[in-house]
């Protein structure tokens, strides 16, 4: 084994975010540990060079034997719908916030030099102004908000008390080749995709003017790798990795072409739309992908 190599630790590595950093990573040269404790969707599409554990990051002694030796940990694992939060409030907390505690307490104890935290726009809830800003106040309005920025919360705490350097990103609205259309992160785009397939209407809860910044999962895996490298943070700092560009869901759905059904609204945000310039001053992170671009591929991807 090439000792030179860096060692990277995906929890959640497959995940939709995590198996597409998996992939990046082991490209780039780094020795690739995944955590996952349920692979099996993506078991044979992972990097074949990356090392699978299926443990579940709750098993903190585990999970720290797995980081030994580790430069970075990319901490991905999550259980991430909002509509899931809500009806699994007591569960989703286990994953998200003892689970991203487990993680770090691991970290420390492995002396793993930094944590790169994925993050969520959802953190910010109703705002009353456009874009997105990190210096805003965090008003999260569900369970999966609130997980999310309290783990942001003990990034922050962590560098000071245990050594370890952090880094929180707050994605936005992540779509991209290797979604599952009926899997977590899948949403809008995937439930779109799904109805495409099977020849039904697409269905959009309220009026369609509710708005996203849809962000390219390659553009999220380059912030990952910037924030493990960039001397600029490690101190728990936040980061939106998003688009920078805003669309309605109605926009969306008609990208996708076809009849669209109306349903009841839901429990979210109203607009998104993210201030990127952190991230650009940050990490040297700039956004690559457009959304018609990025559409065109999924479709193409799904014989659309």
């Amino acid at each position: 084994m090439n000792t030179n190599k860096k060692i990277a630790v995906v929890t959640g590595g497959a995940g939709f975010i995590g198996s597409n950093l998996s992939h990046a990573l082991v490209k780039s040269g780094w020795e690739t540990r995944i955590i996952d404790k349920n692979p099996e969707f993506r078991r044979n599409t992972l990097p074949k060079e990356a090392i699978l554990y299926v443990v579940d990051i709750l098993s903190t002694d585990e999970v720290q034997k797995i980081m030994e030796g580790a430069d970075v940990v990319f901490h991905t694992a999550a259980l991430p719908r909002v509509p899931y939060s809500i009806e699994h409030p007591v569960e989703t907390t286990d994953e998200n916030i003892t689970g991203t505690v487990s993680v770090l307490t691991a970290a420390a104890r492995a002396k793993v030099r930094r944590v790169v935290y994925s993050s969520s726009g959802s953190s910010y809830g109703n705002q009353e102004t456009m874009p997105l800003t990190e210096d805003m106040p965090a008003s999260p309005i569900h369970p999966y908000g609130v997980q999310k920025y309290v783990g942001e919360l003990f990034m922050k705490i962590w560098p000071h008390i245990y050594g370890v350097e952090t880094v929180s990103l707050r994605y936005f609205n992540v779509y991209g080749s290797g979604l599952d259309p009926n899997g977590a992160y899948a949403l809008a785009v995937g439930k779109f995709i799904t109805a495409r397939k099977e020849g039904k209407p697409i269905v959009i809860y309220g009026d369609g003017t509710v708005t996203r910044d849809f962000t390219h999962v390659s553009d999220v895996v380059a912030g990952n790798i910037l924030a493990a490298e960039s001397k600029k943070v490690g101190e728990g700092e936040v980061v939106n990795i998003g688009a920078g560009r805003n669309v309605t869901i109605q926009y969306l759905a008609e990208m996708f072409g076809g009849p669209i059904e109306y349903g009841p609204p839901r429990i979210e945000a109203h607009d998104s739309l993210a201030g990127n310039r952190k991230a650009r001053e940050l990490l040297g992170w700039e956004p690559q992908v457009k959304l018609e671009e990025g559409i065109a591929e999924l479709k193409k991807e799904f014989g659309l």
